[in-house]
């Protein structure tokens, strides 16, 4: 009865802050986290609860609660890792993610969190990473039951190549949005499909994605029992697009039920399995020099499966551009719609210097987090620190995708953070006409940007140095035609490019599965 009660009340709570309630929202979560004051299972759904939409000092009083009668809880203190990162305590996330390894270093779920919330953190050299994520791979196989022998290729050559997807992204998320477009481009006659849905969350992308494929729902089956799936439906090529995010079924891959297996799309680092065939990027993605080569990130192969990595597709009808608001306001406005996990104190710097040099300016920043007024106050304190008056600083909470969209109407000049760059969102500003100031670096999740102005034609946009960061800022800030153009010519650019050509996409990526496999099957 305590568990439909408290189910009930979570429920409401959800409700509220989905209609933008938020002091009701915030109000029933402080009602919830009272009444089971002493429950870690409870505080910690709730922590979830507000960390979803953006309220991390909130979550964090309750995962701080949580710890109490259980100081050593590992679910407790994953949930506080992302906490403290949400909330920029780099430090303090680097110290808990040591701890949780140190406590549970063959646990593939602790190893899996701390893997992906790495990406975010600046890192002056891979090896911690690098050597994570083989471990992970080794403890996963263990975990399978040991090394196993690539599975026998059955398919012949007049039959279609059977291909899985796995993911428990297949929703209205970056990965489901671009996949469904991607299964209405396949052709039935080269390839039949199948998608194995880990994830919870259903709506009309799951629909689609079902309606062209096989759709098979293994959220509540094991790996084992997963593996065992993907083996008897004989697929030839298994997909991974989800690396170590959440919800990941990567585990399964250990079993080694396909006998070609692949990474692509969702993850930007080495999954850490030495099964892996490949990883799937483009040459963009691509890193090499004298020093540093993006192959020596990766367990797996690295190999390029065409001219861009994904393709852009709006999940809505998005508003026309209009004319850039400087023209209107009399000065330039710069921003950022990214995830603030990608923020960073070299970042803040940056940004800061560029307010500096472009006299007048202003700063738009918006996410799900400056709900928080904790953080909102902990982010303009940033700015004030280094010489910014917060009256230049706009921060914006979240919004409906259309309303969000609609925003960029407010923005002259879009800042890409670093060293994690934009992904969709820089796709989002691009299309809005709203050029994107990028600085790529030598990961692969440094080059998102990059990879998509290389492949629409504007490397001007392109920074190699803070210094040229700034230059560029300030060069387009004194022509307000110069955004006159790209609020004009950008979307049409896009469209006509690569980027957005998921037909051809499509077509190369099959081509690149059916070469692979070949290979593989040739030589075995």
């Amino acid at each position: 009865m305590q568990s439909e009660s408290f189910q009930g009340s979570l429920s409401a709570a959800h409700e509220f802050a989905r209609l933008g309630k938020n002091d009701e929202f915030l109000q029933s979560c402080q009602k919830i986290a009272n009444t089971y004051i002493q429950d870690e299972h409870v505080l910690t759904q709730i922590a979830s609860l507000l960390l979803g939409f953006g309220f991390s000092s909130q979550a964090k009083r309750c995962l701080d609660q949580a710890l109490l009668p259980s100081p050593d809880n590992k679910n407790v203190l994953l949930s506080l890792a992302l906490c403290e990162l949400q909330l920029g305590s780099i430090d303090r996330f680097q110290a808990i993610a040591q701890e949780l390894i140190q406590r549970n270093p063959n646990d593939l779920k602790v190893m899996s969190h701390v893997l992906y919330l790495s990406e975010y953190v600046d890192q002056e050299n891979n090896e911690f990473v690098l050597a994570l994520a083989k471990h992970w791979g080794d403890c996963a196989i263990q975990l399978a039951g040991g090394e196993k022998p690539r599975p026998s290729f059955h398919r012949l050559t007049t039959e279609p190549l059977r291909i899985g997807y796995v993911s428990s992204d297949f929703c209205q998320h970056t990965v489901g949005i671009l996949i469904k477009e991607v299964l209405r481009q396949h052709n039935r006659q080269r390839v039949k499909v199948f998608c194995y849905s880990s994830g919870s969350n259903k709506d009309w992308v799951t629909q689609e994605i079902a309606a062209h494929s096989t759709f098979i729902e293994v959220s509540s089956l094991t790996d084992s029992e997963l593996a065992a799936q993907i083996s008897n439906d004989h697929i030839d090529v298994l997909i991974d697009l989800s690396g170590h995010t959440g919800g990941s079924r990567l585990s399964a891959f250990a079993y080694r039920p396909a006998p070609v297996m692949i990474s692509m799309l969702g993850y930007y680092a080495t999954t850490g399995l030495s099964y892996m065939d490949a990883c799937l990027l483009d040459e963009w993605h691509l890193y090499q020099d004298a020093k540093q080569d993006t192959q020596q990130d990766f367990i797996e192969p690295v190999l390029s499966s065409g001219k861009t990595r994904w393709c852009y597709y709006p999940a809505f009808p998005a508003p026309a551009p209009t004319a850039p608001p400087c023209i209107r306001n009399g000065y330039i406005t710069f921003a950022s719609f990214n995830n603030t996990l990608k923020y960073n104190p070299q970042v803040y710097a940056l940004w800061a210097q560029i307010l500096k040099e472009v006299p007048h300016s202003k700063l738009i920043l918006k996410w799900r987090t400056f709900n928080d007024e904790v953080f909102r106050q902990s982010v303009l304190g940033q700015f004030q620190t280094l010489g910014i008056d917060t009256s230049r600083i706009e921060l914006r909470g979240p919004s409906f995708h259309m309303q969000m969209l609609a925003e960029y109407q407010d923005v002259d000049i879009a800042l890409d953070p670093f060293p994690f760059s934009g992904g969709a969102t820089s796709c989002e500003a691009l299309y809005m006409g709203v050029p994107v100031i990028t600085w790529p670096q030598t990961r692969v999740v440094s080059r998102q940007t990059f990879a998509y102005l290389s492949l629409i034609g504007h490397p001007e946009l392109i920074a190699n140095s803070p210094e040229e960061y700034l230059a560029i800022a300030k060069q387009l800030a004194q022509s307000p035609e110069r955004l006159t153009l790209y609020r004009e010519q950008l979307r049409m650019e896009m469209i006509q490019s690569p980027l957005m050509d998921i037909k051809t996409y499509s077509s190369n990526l099959e081509d690149a599965l059916f070469n692979l496999h070949q290979k593989l099957a040739s030589s075995h």
